[in-house]
This record gives C-alpha cells, sequence and structure tokens, in this order.
C-alpha cells in the first residue's frame, strides 16, 4: 500500500468537506479551531499543486485518496 500524499488530519478534514461541511463544522466535530482547518485544506493544497478546495478534491479523487 502506497503512503498517503495526506496527513491524517487532512484527510479527516478533506473527508468531512467532500460531505458537504463547511470550515465552522469541521472545526467543530475535529475540535479544532476553524484556522487550523483552513491551514490543513491549504496545506494539502500545497502538496497537490492545485489552486482551489475543489480542485483539490478533484485531484484527490484521481489519485484514489477519497472516493465520493
Amino acid at each position: 500500500m502506497q503512503k498517503s500524499i495526506l496527513s491524517k488530519r487532512e484527510h479527516q478534514v478533506f473527508s468531512l468537506l467532500i460531505q458537504n461541511h463547511d470550515t465552522r463544522e469541521i472545526a467543530k466535530a475535529l475540535n479544532i479551531s476553524e484556522k487550523t482547518v483552513r491551514n490543513h485544506i491549504s496545506n494539502a493544497m500545497q502538496k497537490l499543486g492545485v489552486k482551489g478546495r475543489a480542485s483539490a478534491v478533484i485531484e484527490l479523487i484521481k489519485l484514489g485518496e477519497l472516493s465520493i
């Protein structure tokens, strides 16, 4: 099994994001701040070389990191 591109927490954030949760809801569910949620999303987008959450989700699905 190949190593995930995302950290465990980044994966948790994106899993909730694709379930249509907003930043505030994700922060509450994971017991972290909204800024931390945004940081995780930003870090993942940087790793993937994409701009925007939607592009990150598409790339993660292509890579088999997420499924909908």
